[in-house]
């Protein structure tokens, strides 16, 4: 005696039924808490605290990551007793000032010019002249100086402590104390071959090597 197959439509019937059980499983797993969470946005008001607000103050005296701020040398421009640095907290190596250069034309030589002569574009343009870096009274400030003014403006100039690094204000210091050394300095005061490079200038590359010793 042989068992007949089951009829197409009683196959039909099982899968069907099958697929409703099977739906019928997975449909608590799809609700929409899934999307909206028990949670609290950012600023979003709250009956759980007294002050009505879901966003809670930070605990009295919490530092962000990354943001302790040791080294006040550093970040403040001046030493323990308040007073403004005199010298680079950073090592004054020429990647520094190159990078110190890089920022100071952007940042910087817009008003006060490549040289820091206080002629750039926007002063020229009719902004409020800067004064020239190579005057005496900013000639005779510590490089601190710079920094304190970088990091919390003076005068028309507003802060750029929001756009250019702590590193990077250093570095632009220490290239503007660069130009200021640059200008004025006597003749007898470069090497041989540098006084080739500022009469020819493509002759520099062909001076001994010996001609350097000593000079920088």
């Amino acid at each position: 005696m042989t068992t007949r197959s089951k009829s197409r439509p009683g196959r039909l019937r099982l899968a069907t039924w099958a697929l409703l059980g099977t739906v019928a499983l997975l449909a608590p797993g799809c609700r929409q808490d899934m999307h909206d969470q028990p949670r609290l946005e950012p600023l979003e008001a709250s009956t759980f605290f007294a002050d009505g607000m879901a966003s809670r103050p930070p605990v009295e005296g919490a530092i962000a990551r990354g943001q302790l701020r040791e080294d006040v040398a550093l970040f403040e421009g001046k030493d323990a007793n308040g007073n403004l640095l005199t010298v680079l907290p950073l090592e004054a190596d020429r990647p520094l000032l190159e990078r110190g250069q890089q920022r100071y034309d952007i940042f910087c030589s817009p008003c006060h010019g490549r040289l820091g002569d206080g002629q750039g574009m926007v002063a020229q343009r009719g902004y409020k002249v800067p004064p020239s870096f190579h005057t005496d009274p900013l000639k005779s400030q510590p490089v601190g100086y710079y920094y304190d003014v970088m990091t919390n403006g003076f005068g028309v100039m507003s802060s750029y402590a929001s756009q250019i690094s702590v590193e990077d204000r250093w570095a632009i210091a220490a290239y503007i104390r660069a130009l200021q050394l640059s200008q004025g300095v006597e003749a007898s005061a470069l090497t041989a071959a540098d006084r080739q490079a500022l009469t020819n200038p493509g002759a520099a590359t062909t001076a001994p090597a010996d001609d350097h010793s000593g000079g920088h």
